[in-house]
């Protein structure tokens, strides 16, 4: 694949879609207008054209339908990527993703693998109000046999959704909305190892603990501080589930503070069973508690001013990461 500056996060995942396809005529796309329309926000654009309307599948409004075709068409050899228009709406896959696609590896005792994919746009900050901008990660993680990645930067998002393409075992793979046009210069290698994060940034005073969009606000916060004279690390998680607690424990065990900024509701969630981890891993080490930043436990709200309030804010991050040094 080749890259540039000027690739943005979206041309990475049409990117990986394209060569995976190319690569494996057993890749097939399923979604709602994913065909001529090119998605609703653009991601498959020119697929279609490509590939043609058997590989591109538009399909009718059921994500419970789609779910369940994917996983029957994962046992039977094929590599499915669904996408769902808005993360919000694949509670209607639930059934099919966690009550099948998840076990029938273990099930049938090794006799099937699943190897499908789900693409679903997540997180708020675009005004689209409670049921169009939830994270709803911490739903699938609960769940042994899905594979939960969420990349934050666009080499990341190419790399890590050919691996999960090839991934023997279902994968939901989250795309923040507000990444879509981000364009940082990181450029694809093609390799990538689900369950394996980064450090975004090194540091020696705090950790934060993030991933997807929450990597960019903790950058810039780690910034800021820095110009204060507080050194900021910065660890990516990549992938939720498996989760690389070893690189989370080291950095949290170097620094002796951790922040973990998630954006999602707070009760039950992935920043519920960070805190615990590293609380439990890195207890010897810490000079205080874990604490945490997540969005506010309410539904999202429309208006961007109140939307705003709800989010895992720069300022918010900023003060709690301040109240722990001070």
């Amino acid at each position: 694949m080749q890259s540039d500056t000027k690739q943005t996060y979206m041309d990475a995942i049409r990117a990986a879609l394209r060569d995976a396809m190319k690569d494996d005529p057993n890749v097939v796309l399923l979604g709602e207008d994913i065909g001529i329309y090119g998605g609703a926000f653009g991601v498959t654009r020119g697929l279609f054209e490509e590939f043609g309307a058997e590989r591109v599948r538009d399909f009718p409004i059921s994500e419970a339908a789609m779910a369940g075709l994917s996983t029957g068409a994962a046992m039977l050899g094929l590599k499915p990527v669904m996408e769902v228009m808005f993360m919000d709406f694949i509670s209607l896959a639930v059934d099919a993703m966690c009550n099948h696609a998840a076990k029938i590896h273990y099930m049938f005792n090794g006799q099937y693998s699943v190897p499908m994919v789900i693409r679903a746009p997540m997180g708020a900050g675009r005004g689209y109000g409670p049921s169009h901008s939830q994270s709803l990660a911490a739903w699938f993680a609960h769940v042994p046999g899905i594979k939960v990645v969420a990349p934050a930067t666009v080499a990341d998002a190419y790399d890590l959704l050919r691996a999960s393409i090839n991934d023997p075992n279902p994968v939901l793979f989250l795309e923040h909305k507000l990444l879509y046009n981000l364009s940082d210069g990181s450029k694809p290698t093609g390799k990538a190892t689900l369950g394996q994060a980064r450090v975004a940034r090194n540091g020696s005073d705090v950790s934060i603990v993030t991933f997807s969009q929450g990597v960019q606000t903790a950058l810039a916060v780690a910034a800021d501080l820095e110009k204060k004279g507080t050194s900021v690390e910065v660890v990516d998680l990549r992938t939720i589930r498996p989760l690389d607690m070893k690189t989370v424990a080291e950095s949290c065990g170097k620094t002796g503070r951790a922040v973990v900024l998630t954006e999602e509701y707070p009760f039950a969630s992935i920043s519920s069973e960070l805190c615990t981890l590293i609380q439990q891993e890195c207890w010897s080490s810490l000079k205080g508690p874990v604490l945490r930043v997540t969005g506010q436990d309410t539904a999202i709200p429309c208006s961007t001013s109140e939307e705003s309030a709800w989010l895992p804010s720069p300022e918010r991050l900023l003060k709690t990461i301040e109240s722990m040094i001070s």
